[in-house]
């Protein structure tokens, strides 16, 4: 069984670790750069971009995950989690960082404050049983508005004001979505990241 961390400054935590073990990953809290070397996989949930970002300055996370992500290891972030591995941010605060490592911009809060948060079913191919739509929580999510040549568009907004909006993305050993697959009882994104997990963790 594949060891998947979850950073655990911020966030669902709980609930991220409830999906990693219900698609065949071993979840541990991470809150020490210490307790990365154990890890074959790492997720960064949702929050607040930019008190995430402080917090792991002040864990002295945030170098060490950057150099995890450079050495291949797999990170899936959500929501905020995807706005940290973003190589650009729109609208972030002055002082705001990210990881970085995906060749995406992203939009903070694109799709509007916490009142406008809101559900919608979209359709995710890579995922299994691709015909039974994901079920998307959004809650004061960004989108993505621009991606590298690298980076797999795994899902867009179907309908509405921003209908085409890309929302789920894949580059190498890193998965981001804007939505928050942990709090809807579905846990194919998370078994998703879990192949990629395992894909990666295969001796040459």
């Amino acid at each position: 069984m594949v060891t998947v961390g979850v950073l655990a400054v911020q966030g669902d935590v709980r609930e991220h670790a409830n999906a990693l073990l219900a698609s065949g990953a071993q979840p541990v809290p991470v809150r020490r750069p210490s307790e990365l070397a154990a890890l074959d996989g790492l997720v960064i949930p949702g929050g607040e971009s930019t008190v995430i970002d402080k917090l792991m300055r002040a864990f002295e996370l945030r170098e060490p995950v950057r150099a995890a992500i450079d050495a291949g290891l797999p990170v899936y972030g959500s929501c905020a989690g995807m706005i940290l591995l973003a190589d650009e941010v729109l609208d972030g605060t002055s002082d705001q960082q990210t990881l970085g490592g995906m060749a995406i911009t992203v939009r903070r809060n694109a799709f509007g404050r916490q009142v406008d948060s809101f559900e919608t079913d979209l359709t995710m191919p890579a995922l299994t049983e691709p015909e039974r739509p994901v079920r998307a929580v959004f809650i004061r999510a960004p989108w993505v508005e621009r991606v590298g040549d690298e980076v797999e568009v795994l899902a867009t907004v179907p309908a509405g004001p921003a209908a085409g909006r890309i929302v789920a993305v894949h580059q190498d050993n890193l998965l981001a979505t804007s939505f928050h697959p942990e709090v809807t009882g579905d846990a194919r994104v998370h078994e998703y990241f879990v192949r990629l997990v395992r894909e990666s963790s295969r001796p040459a």
